[in-house]
């Protein structure tokens, strides 16, 4: 698997330098992320709200599977840490949701977000071929603008390749919302008779921010 999600926030992150959210916030990862009742999270660190189908699973701790898939889980010097993933147990579809306080001096606008997203796909390529060589045909999606209910700009990019006979679908959402940069990465995996497509849809559609007064 490629796009460590740890390298990928640190990477959008650096870009954001110019600019200011006018508020300045203080993440405390001694404070929990949220709690899960059922199929739906309620953040505690960070104001937001999300669903899931009920074949899917929630958890504010690293899946062991997403190792194997290459991805490195946070250390505990970490100041980037996933608020929560959700997967399918049965096909390892899955899709991880940062949170990180936006710098006080940076102004975001949509065609800013718009542009971070894209920038980011060099890097995708570049861990592609690392992983599986430069073999590998990896088709580029476009960027396009992404609706999150409460969020003020978001953006999407994708990407999409096979390996061992599956298609896989892997995107990243990068958005705004005063105070805090906000990053959502999936992956889908296309085996037939899957509806993980249309589960992610719904479980993005589900997502709210909601900030607190």
């Amino acid at each position: 698997m490629i796009n460590k999600a740890v390298f990928f926030i640190l990477f959008l992150t650096s870009m954001a330098v110019a600019g200011c959210a006018g508020v300045t916030v203080h993440d405390d990862l001694n404070v929990a992320p949220g709690k899960i009742e059922g199929n739906q999270f309620t953040g505690i660190r960070y104001p937001f709200k999300v669903e899931a189908p009920q074949n899917w699973k929630m958890t504010t701790e690293f899946p062991d599977f997403l190792k194997e898939m290459g991805y490195m889980e946070p250390g505990a010097s970490d100041k980037e840490v996933t608020e929560l993933y959700i997967f399918n147990p049965a096909s390892r579809s899955n899709i991880q949701i940062d949170f990180t306080p936006a710098s006080p001096r940076a102004k975001f606008s949509q065609e800013k977000i718009e542009a971070m997203a894209t920038a980011a796909t060099g890097s995708i390529k570049e861990e592609l071929e690392q992983d599986y060589g430069k073999d590998i045909r990896a088709e580029i999606g476009p960027t396009a603008p992404f609706s999150l209910k409460g969020v003020q700009f978001a953006a999407k990019k994708y990407t999409t390749y096979t390996l061992q006979g599956v298609k896989r679908e892997q995107g990243w959402i990068y958005g705004f919302t005063e105070p805090y940069q906000l990053f959502i990465l999936y992956v889908i995996f296309e085996k037939e008779g899957s509806n993980d497509r249309q589960e992610l849809n719904k479980i993005l559609e589900s997502f709210v921010f909601h900030p607190t007064k």
